[in-house]
Order: C-alpha cells, then structure tokens, then sequence
C-alpha cells in the first residue's frame, strides 16, 4: 500500500465517521450529528473507527462493574451485570451473528442453504449452543478479572481488539449476500483498515503487565479461525460473519489477559 498523501488522509477520515460508526454498532441514544460540509459515503469508510467505538463501549461495560464492585457485589454478581451492559450497548448485533453463524456453518452442505439459514431469524440448536458457550465463557472470564483488578484494561484490549479484527475480515472477504446489512456497508479499504488494526494494537501494546505480542497473537488467531471458516462455508463474509469474528476473538483476549494474570507471561 502506497503512503498517503494529506489530502488521501483529510478525505479518509472525516468526523461523520465516527459518528457512523457508533450508530451502526451501538444502541447509544446519541443526538442526531450534522455535517453540512461533509459528503455522503458508503458506510464502511468510517470502519477504522469500530475500535474506537469498542473502546467506549469498554469503558462504559468497566465502570458498572467498578460501581458495583465498590457497593459490595460479588465478582460474579458484577460480571454478569458488565456483561448485561456490553450486550444492551451492541443490541446483541453480535452475538446474534454468531448463532446466525453457527446453525448456518453446519446445518446445510452447501453455501446457499448456509446462508438462508443465516437469514431465517429463527435460532437453531447451533445457534443456542454457540450462544450460551459464548456468554458463559465471558462471563467467567470477566468474573475472574474483577477478581485480579483487572477489569477495565481487559476489557478495553478485548472490546477494541475485537472490533479491529471484525474490519480486518470486513475487508480481507468478499462479500457473499447482495442483500445483506454488509453489502449495503461495503468494504472499508487498505487505509482504513489499516487505521483499526493499528488501533487495536496500539491498545494492546501500551496496556501495563500484558505480553502484547501474545495477546495480539490470540486476537489474530481467533479472527483467523472464524475467517478461514467462513471462507470455505460460504466463500465470503456477511454481517453475521463479522459479529461471529467480534465474538471469538473478544472470548480469545479476555483468555489472553486471564492467563496473563495467573502468570503465563513469566514465560519469555
């Protein structure tokens, strides 16, 4: 990728993106934003702001947990309630794309009824499974962070990391369904993809007693898997594919900072 000049940049980043994208990946109640001076583009250009979006997220998730850490609850009392938050502050979008995933992926043999399955808002036996492994495994994990103090960087790497890793397979796939809420995105770009995987590593390598490299490490796999998946399922990607990669490498972060916390970083 060839280096931008200033006017590539002033033109790939604009403040309409931001604003973009916490209305697609939120249900936060945020005003109504105008930018007269700014053209309409396709959604996906305001991509390389999803890792900041997570990190608010993050924050707002980390101080009710902080909240109701200070009023005596239980770490797994307050873990359930963090949880609660980051799945109302998404709408469940995510989650819902992962068992959209799962009882499409292995309820067919061939990539169309994959994908009418995927649409069919009706949630199989695949669907529940990943769902529920989906909501215990975090759960536990948050559980065992309040437990180490450390909460609300785990849950920045986790939110942020999570949310680079879904540009990264936005923009590396094609996609698949003309219809879906992904074609009507679009693809972000080399620039702006770019921007949200360095966002996500950045984050990850300034956060205090984490082996970056390990946990980058870990959200590249869980991306990966969940790509390679969805590639030779049904050759591409759709929206429910990203809310898929968000949800196994959020689960593969919070294990890394788990792990690290209980002492696998001694290990050089």
């Amino acid at each position: 990728m060839a280096i931008p000049d200033i006017t590539t940049l002033r033109h790939a980043f604009r403040a309409r993106d931001i604003a973009v994208a916490f209305a697609l990946l939120t249900r936060l109640p945020l005003p109504h934003f105008h930018f007269p001076n700014e053209p309409q583009r396709p959604p996906a250009r305001s991509a390389w702001a999803y890792p900041l979006v997570g990190i608010v997220l993050a924050l707002i998730a980390g101080a009710v947990g902080l909240a109701l850490t200070q009023m005596g609850a239980t770490p797994p009392l307050t873990a359930a309630f963090v949880l609660l938050a980051l799945v109302m502050l998404s709408g469940a979008m995510h989650e819902d794309g992962l068992a959209d995933c799962a009882d499409g992926f292995w309820g067919a043999w061939t990539a169309e009824k994959r994908l009418r399955i995927m649409k069919d808002s009706v949630i199989g036996t695949y669907g529940v499974v990943a769902l529920v492994l989906s909501l215990l495994l975090r759960w536990y994990l948050i559980s065992e962070l309040i437990t180490d103090e450390a909460l609300i960087r785990a849950l920045v790497i986790a939110s942020c990391g999570s949310r680079a890793a879904m540009v990264w397979v936005m923009d590396s796939l094609p996609t698949v369904r003309r219809d879906g809420l992904s074609d009507r995105t679009g693809r972000p770009g080399e620039l702006a993809t770019a921007v949200a995987v360095l966002f996500g590593v950045v984050v990850i390598a300034v956060a205090p007693d984490y082996s970056a490299w390990r946990l980058a490490l870990l959200g590249l796999l869980g991306a990966l898997v969940v790509r390679q998946i969805a590639k030779r399922k049904i050759g591409g990607q759709t929206g429910d594919v990203l809310g898929a990669t968000q949800q196994v490498t959020e689960i593969a972060l919070l294990t890394g900072c788990q792990m690290m916390a209980y002492g696998w970083q001694a290990i050089p």
